[in-house]
C-alpha cells in the first residue's frame, strides 16, 4: 500500500508543471492617510517608523472653536429636552401646533449636538489598521484642506506582506489558486515556499504578464525574487 501511495506521489509530481515567476514584495496593506476637513494641524502624536494600533490617535487639528460649539450644542438640547417634557405633561391641554414646535426644536438641538460632533470627530486622524509609519509629509502648524486631500502620514501593515508575481501569459489557464510556489529573495540563499490566494483577471498590457499574489511575512518592502509555481 505504501509503494503504491509513494508511486502514486511521484506521478503527480511528474505532471506538475515548473512555471517561472518573478515577484516584488509589497505590504499587505497600505494607505496615505489624510484629514477629511480643514484647518492647522495642533498635534502630531507619530513619526516614521512608529508602530500604530487600529484607532490609535495619529494627529489632530486645531479645535477649540469646535469642542466649545458641542458643548453649546448640549446646553441648547438639554433646554430644548426640558421644555419639549414639560409641554408633553400639559399635551392635551395646548394647541397642537405649539406642542409641536417644542417637538420640532427638540429634534433640532439633537440633530445639532450630532452636526456638532462630527465635525469634531473629523479633527481627528486616527490609524486604519494595526501597522508602521512609513512616511510623514505635514509638521505642527501647517495648514492642510479636506478639498484637496493633503495626505498626512503613509501606513502600512507591520508585518503582513505579498509576493506580487509575474508569470509569462501562455500560462494564464494552467496557473490556479492552491498552486504552490518555491521562491528566494534576491540576496538572500534561504528557500520558501508559499502558497497562491490571488490570481489577477487581466493581463498586464506593458509586459503582457500575468499577476498572482502570495503571502509572507516580515520581508522589507520593495525587496524582489524569482522562483517556480507548482502548477497541478
Amino acid at each position: 500500500m505504501t509503494r503504491i501511495v509513494v508511486l502514486l506521489l511521484a506521478v503527480l509530481h511528474l505532471n506538475a508543471e515548473e512555471i517561472y515567476a518573478t515577484f516584488d514584495v509589497k505590504a499587505e496593506k497600505s494607505a496615505s492617510l489624510a484629514f477629511s476637513s480643514s484647518g492647522i494641524i495642533e498635534k502630531m502624536n507619530v513619526d516614521i517608523g512608529s508602530s500604530v494600533k487600529k484607532e490609535e490617535l495619529l494627529a489632530e487639528l486645531l479645535n477649540d472653536d469646535i469642542k466649545a460649539m458641542v458643548e453649546v450644542s448640549k446646553v441648547a438640547l438639554k433646554y430644548a429636552k426640558s421644555d419639549y417634557e414639560r409641554q408633553e405633561k400639559v399635551k392635551q391641554h395646548i394647541n397642537e401646533s405649539l406642542f409641536d414646535s417644542f417637538a420640532y426644536k427638540y429634534d433640532n438641538a439633537k440633530v445639532q449636538l450630532q452636526y456638532q460632533k462630527t465635525l469634531l470627530d473629523k479633527t481627528y486622524l486616527h490609524a486604519p489598521f494595526d501597522g508602521i509609519i512609513t512616511a510623514k509629509k505635514v509638521e505642527i502648524g501647517d495648514v492642510v484642506s479636506g478639498q484637496m486631500i493633503t495626505e498626512v502620514f503613509d501606513i502600512q501593515s507591520l508585518k503582513e506582506r505579498k509576493l506580487v508575481l509575474k508569470f509569462d501569459q501562455k500560462y494564464h489557464n494552467i496557473v490556479k489558486v492552491g498552486d504552490g510556489f518555491k521562491y528566494k529573495v534576491d540576496g538572500d540563499d534561504t528557500p520558501y515556499t508559499g502558497t497562491i490566494y490571488k490570481i489577477y483577471p487581466t493581463i498586464d498590457s506593458q509586459s503582457r504578464k500575468m499577476l498572482a499574489e502570495v503571502k509572507a511575512e516580515s520581508f522589507p518592502v520593495g525587496l524582489f525574487g524569482d522562483g517556480y509555481i507548482t502548477a497541478k
